[in-house]
């Protein structure tokens, strides 16, 4: 079988078929295996100088054994090495297959239209294409019993279930997948290691706005009660990746910080709730209150209600009361 294929055609195909297989199982994004990864590059080049090598040390072994034999050992080599195979058990399946007459039994066949000294035969219908036939009417008939008598789901059908189900994956790669958090999957971060980055983060680049204690400067006090954009992991989150009030609030960060380095340093400056600056500022905003509803319609609860104090007291009652 060597002998039948070159080897400038065996050695290509070896080597892409190896190289297939490594970008199949190297997961190297859009790009392709050796441009991402130099090392699989080196491993590609070293595949192809064996194949090279291997069929060059053949072709010299071969070449001292052919030297070695005598005259009547090298024409039998010879002739065995330029023997085609005749694959008779596939000529004949193919002869099979195709239900043509032998050229010496066409006159059986042949009909009496003649066009100009052109005859037609009366061949029978290729078996394939007869098997082929009686496949799709079997397959017509599964199919519409499976979809039109038991109603089985449809591409549609199971497009949606698996979209719904793609879904619920997303999510829950989301909420194991720290980089890939956004204000929907945020939530408090109470590892040591993520509150110690979230107060290198603060002090890099919050300090000079909010003091080290969180007290307020330029910035608003982060240890009382009061949120002037809303308090909570998820607003505070947000605010720090979209930035405050426009014209004087706090610019956006998420341009600079990647969302894990946001959450850490949004579940580090929560901390500071309930503590004492040593100068705090005056309270900005509203009072915010931490809350968790359930919804009625999911059951699912709500975090980061915001639920603001209101005076619901008529200015009439008031002053009838006597303080």
């Amino acid at each position: 079988m060597r002998h039948l294929i070159p080897s400038y055609v065996r050695v290509p195909v070896l080597f892409f078929i190896i190289a297939g297989i490594v970008e199949y199982f190297v997961d190297s994004g859009e790009k392709a295996a050796f441009i991402e990864e130099p090392i699989v590059l080196v491993f590609l080049i070293l595949v192809l100088f064996i194949l090279i090598a291997i069929e060059g040390i053949v072709g010299s072994i071969e070449n001292i054994l052919y030297q070695s034999l005598d005259e009547e050992a090298k024409a039998r080599f010879v002739e065995a090495k330029n023997k085609v195979p005749q694959f008779n058990k596939i000529k004949e399946l193919y002869k099979k297959l195709l239900g043509t007459k032998p050229i010496e039994e066409e006159g059986e066949i042949i009909l009496d239209h003649n066009y100009d000294g052109i005859k037609e035969l009366d061949n029978n219908l290729p078996p394939w294409w007869l098997y082929g036939f009686y496949a799709t009417i079997i397959f017509g008939v599964v199919y519409m019993i499976r979809y039109h008598v038991f109603n089985a789901d449809g591409q549609y059908e199971e497009y949606e279930t698996e979209y719904a189900v793609a879904l619920k994956e997303i999510e829950e790669y989301k909420k194991n997948a720290k980089d890939l958090v956004d204000i929907n999957t945020v939530e408090i971060l109470t590892d040591a290691a993520d509150l110690a980055a979230g107060k290198k983060i603060f002090e890099v680049n919050c300090v000079a706005c909010h003091m080290a204690d969180g007290g307020g400067g330029i910035g608003p006090n982060l240890a009382d009660e009061h949120w002037i954009l809303g308090g909570g992991i998820k607003n505070v989150f947000n605010t720090i990746s979209e930035g405050g009030r426009d014209g004087k609030g706090m610019i956006a960060w998420k341009t600079s910080l990647k969302p894990l380095e946001m959450a850490q340093v949004s579940s580090y400056l929560l901390t500071f709730q309930g503590t004492v600056p040593a100068n705090p500022k005056e309270a900005e905003g509203e009072i915010w209150i931490e809350a968790s509803l359930e919804n009625t319609e999911t059951g699912e609860e709500v975090h980061d209600v915001n639920i603001e104090v209101k005076k619901v007291i008529s200015d009439s009652l008031e002053t009838a009361i006597d303080y």
